[in-house]
């Protein structure tokens, strides 16, 4: 057997809150917004770095409070340009873990987090 990616469905609720956590604070790029009914639940296709994410209204998709970690080169940097931003749900910070490395975690509106971390 040989995997190739994976692709995380992450839980939201409020799609405005979302887009503008994924796509203005982030940076994502929007890859795709399926067009179901307007009834519907929404479902979003975002690119983070070439890291791709699925953020679900559906009922049963993904369970808020998941915690992904993302291997990323430029952490600090990230952090700064985030900070820079002076988005006022997040204020980052970075970590050294006893294990070593940098990192860098956020939590997105439906308490989601995401860890960006260097070796």
């Amino acid at each position: 057997m040989e995997c190739s990616r994976i692709v995380p469905v992450l839980r939201m609720f409020d799609l405005d809150k979302t887009r503008e956590f994924y796509l203005d604070f982030l940076g994502g790029e929007l890859l795709g917004e399926p067009p179901f009914e307007p009834s519907m639940p929404l479902y979003l296709f975002v690119s983070l770095g070439g890291c791709e994410l699925h953020l679900s209204e559906h009922f049963g998709d993904g369970m808020p409070g998941a915690n992904l970690r993302i291997e990323t080169a430029g952490v600090q940097a990230f952090q700064q340009a985030l900070l820079a931003k002076a988005y006022r749900h997040a204020r980052p910070g970075l970590e050294k873990p006893p294990w070593g490395g940098l990192e860098m975690t956020v939590q997105d509106p439906a308490g989601n987090r995401l860890t960006f971390y260097e070796r």
